[in-house]
């Protein structure tokens, strides 16, 4: 079981690393890591996937997970 204090920090170490992802140079810099590129020829069913996970990205859900 977590103390309080505990949560708390947990808490704040989440919201930093949520903060530092989402900054514009972590972004340009993970598109230049092979691992995270996507390939121009994937099928429309994995694009379309994608673009929704995208959507979902800017819209802000699914970033306070409990």
């Amino acid at each position: 079981m977590m103390t309080q204090k505990k949560a708390e920090k947990a808490e704040r170490l989440a919201a930093e690393v949520r903060r530092q992802f989402g900054a514009e140079a972590i972004t340009r810099f993970m598109r230049t890591l092979p691992a995270f590129r996507t390939e121009a020829d994937i099928p429309d069913q994995f694009r379309k996937l994608l673009d929704r996970l995208d959507g979902a990205e800017k819209s802000g859900v699914g970033w306070r997970r409990r």
